[in-house]
């Protein structure tokens, strides 16, 4: 997947917002988890809860330590009563599948199966209307964060509906040989452009959606990047004792003018004193200003304004609510 494709980041971005994107999320990496014992095995690990998410609906979660420090994030796709898919980040493939087989009795099989499966992300307000002239079936009544087995071009796929991009949006599986043949059959439709990691960026960012590696780390539990409310799982899954643990905020803050701060840039108030690091920062085409996420301490909970030093400037910011854009359509009723 390209930063960006002819278009460039600004045009697909756009695109994305007002009409429908393509997306190649091909790296994604996909386990398969199977068995009479999986529930049980499995909720020994996520903090997802497990026995509220029914067959056809899928769940976001992560992957913790010992320390309650966030390994992943991860969505689970209840395929059946006791078979899951977990879709996982492509730089920790290798990384969770070992740390899944650790913990699951030999009982409960783990399957591999990212190298044969692709993603194709479609996102857009227009989105549904595309999916439904590439794919038969009426998709309307597909809720947000459900999924519906089907079939492609004589394969079988997995279609869900959750929309990182904040836009309503579909997420295509299929066998890797079917990919090409999907992604061509939407682009057939003058009102879909591809789009690249860059809009996926500033999308996925307007929406003050996390990135693992940049927001969330095995450094920082999942209520200090905002997810507290999301731990509900009754399993004593590993890290459970700590992940309530907070010494920072994952912090929303708006920066006057264009110019964005960056991964790592530091944050201070305006006397000077530290509070903070920037993780996430970029300039957001829908507001037509930067935005961006830091972590700053909870002792400066009640401060609302910041100075981010870049390399070359000292930028104003200001903390703010999520998201950011507040017009997207993912959850929209259809």
């Amino acid at each position: 997947m390209p930063v960006q494709y002819a278009a460039g980041i600004l045009a697909e971005h756009e695109q994305t917002r007002k009409k429908a994107s393509v997306f190649d999320i091909c790296h994604m990496g996909e386990f398969l988890i199977s068995g009479k014992d999986a529930e049980e095995a499995l909720g020994r690990v996520v903090t997802h809860n497990l026995p509220k998410l029914r067959p056809g609906r899928a769940g976001y979660g992560f992957l913790l330590n010992q320390h309650g420090g966030i390994l992943d994030d991860l969505i689970i796709y209840r395929l059946e009563q006791a078979r899951f898919l977990l879709v996982v980040n492509a730089a920790r493939i290798d990384h969770d599948r070992e740390w899944l087989r650790g913990f699951l009795p030999p009982a409960v099989l783990l399957e591999d199966v990212s190298e044969q499966t692709a993603k194709i992300d479609l996102q857009g307000p227009l989105s549904l209307e595309v999916l439904q002239s590439v794919v038969q079936g009426d998709w309307r009544n597909l809720g947000y964060f459900c999924f519906r087995q089907h079939r492609f071009q004589g394969e079988d796929v997995l279609i869900s509906r959750t929309g990182y991009t904040g836009e309503l949006g579909y997420e295509v599986y299929l066998p890797t040989s079917s990919a090409l043949t999907f992604w061509e059959a939407c682009l057939q439709d003058d009102r879909v452009r591809p789009a690249g990691l860059g809009a996926r960026d500033t999308l996925r960012l307007e929406m003050g959606l996390p990135l693992y590696g940049q927001d969330l780390d095995e450094h920082h539990t999942p209520a200090e990047a905002g997810y507290a409310a999301l731990l509900t799982s009754p399993a004593p899954y590993v890290g459970k004792d700590r992940q309530l643990d907070v010494r920072e905020h994952l912090t929303p803050l708006l920066i006057a003018g264009r110019r964005s701060a960056r991964h790592g840039d530091a944050v201070y108030s305006p006397s000077g004193d530290t509070r903070g690091r920037v993780t996430s920062g970029s300039f957001a085409p829908s507001l037509g200003q930067a935005v961006a996420l830091a972590y700053v301490g909870t002792q400066f909970a009640d401060e609302s304004e910041f100075v981010v030093r870049t390399g070359k400037a000292e930028l104003p910011a200001r903390r703010t609510a999520l998201p950011f854009y507040t017009q997207g359509t993912a959850r929209t009723k259809l």
